[in-house]
């Protein structure tokens, strides 16, 4: 008879989060006064900055009725995390005035929209509102 460890569990659980598209930052990373901590105190339960950053990702490409409802909205969310994590890469400091960085970023959000099937005629007003919820949010990022 097998038995499974606290280890196991957590390694299957990530595999499966990782498969519908979310991703993992270990607890030690995000403490309390860490170079990249997201939370106040071990308490923290909700990192409050990641889920208003999906939030507004997600917003950002729900603004259009038609989109909800070809995709739905488990799909939306997907591609709001996968924007998410590609925009924090691409982000600079100065990314909102080089020319460079921000077409950058511009094509991730693109292929990332073409790639999931984004209806295309609503991809460019999609990409603007991502690269404006971007600016909101990158002064915690970069």
């Amino acid at each position: 008879m097998s038995k499974f460890t606290e280890s196991d569990v957590e390694e299957a659980a990530l595999e499966w989060l990782q498969e519908i598209g979310y991703s993992y930052v270990g607890g030690p990373d995000i403490a309390p006064g860490e170079p990249a901590a997201e939370r106040a105190s071990y308490t923290d339960v909700i990192l409050a900055g990641r889920l208003r950053d999906a939030l507004a990702f997600y917003d950002a490409l729900a603004t259009n009725e038609s989109a909800v409802e070809i995709m739905g909205d488990e799909h939306l969310a997907s591609i709001a995390r996968e924007l998410i994590e590609a925009v924090r890469k691409n982000v600079t400091i100065d990314w909102t005035i080089r020319q460079s960085a921000r077409a950058r970023i511009r094509v991730a959000v693109k292929r990332i929209l073409r790639r999931h099937g984004y209806p295309p005629d609503l991809q460019e007003v999609a990409t603007h509102t991502v690269l404006e919820q971007a600016e909101l949010l990158a002064g915690d990022w970069a």
